[in-house]
């Protein structure tokens, strides 16, 4: 019943929209091309930051300035002349670790977290990557990557947790009830499993190419990480 309800309102939401506004809500700018006032002006609906991009393009930023400008963001979300104000989001590409903040704490990255063979250790560092993340103001992680790696060539090899997919299975699991939780308190934050079905099993390992597979086997190998998630 609280699903139907909750499907209602955002549909009543929706509909009240104009083209523009609804446009907006689709559009994600990184932080180094969009101002807060540009965010109510255009009606964003959520923003960006991958690796590379801080406060005023401020490498050491610290805790301080991200919140301000999480808070700047919010604050002209809040400010649009929709008949509902939708709250922006900010997501963050915290893949091992809050890696983008300065002083931050950085764990190992995917492929020597699965050499451990600890679904538990994956869990943990995840809640701790929520616990940063929403301290800097940002509610929403781009991990973790569920990539099944199946050839050495390909150059991102260490965002994959495993070959295996059951292994990568247990850990998209784990990762995910680490960070998120109950989604309620301040140590909580969204994940986001990334990045696209297959992408670790690309013809010739090229990044970005081409996936030949059965249907079959894109389950089975490539499919097993975001079942678990």
């Amino acid at each position: 019943k609280r699903d139907a309800a909750m499907e209602a309102r955002i549909a009543d939401i929706v509909r009240n929209m104009t083209l523009r506004q609804k446009i907006g809500q689709m559009t994600q700018p990184d932080i180094r091309s969009i101002k807060p006032d540009e965010v109510r002006q255009y009606y964003i609906g959520s923003i960006l930051n991958g690796g590379g991009a801080w406060p005023n393009g401020k490498k050491q930023a610290d805790v301080a300035d991200w919140v301000a400008l999480s808070d700047a963001y919010y604050k002209a979300s809040m400010a649009t002349d929709m008949k509902v104000k939708v709250p922006v989001i900010w997501g963050t590409d915290a893949v091992h670790g809050h890696n983008n903040v300065f002083k931050t704490t950085l764990f190992p990255h995917n492929i020597g977290l699965g050499a451990t063979h600890d679904p538990q250790l994956v869990r943990d560092i995840a809640h701790l990557t929520a616990k940063q993340v929403r301290a800097t103001g940002i509610t929403w992680a781009f991990a973790p990557t569920v990539a099944v790696v199946q050839n050495p060539r390909w150059g991102r090899t260490y965002e994959s947790y495993s070959s295996d997919p059951q292994l990568v299975r247990t850990y998209a699991r784990e990762f995910v009830a680490g960070m998120q939780g109950d989604l309620k308190g301040p140590d909580a934050a969204v994940a986001s499993v990334k990045h696209f079905i297959g992408d670790g099993g690309t013809h010739g390992g090229v990044d970005q190419g081409e996936t030949r597979t059965t249907r079959n086997s894109l389950i089975k190998t490539h499919g097993q990480g975001f079942l678990g998630a």
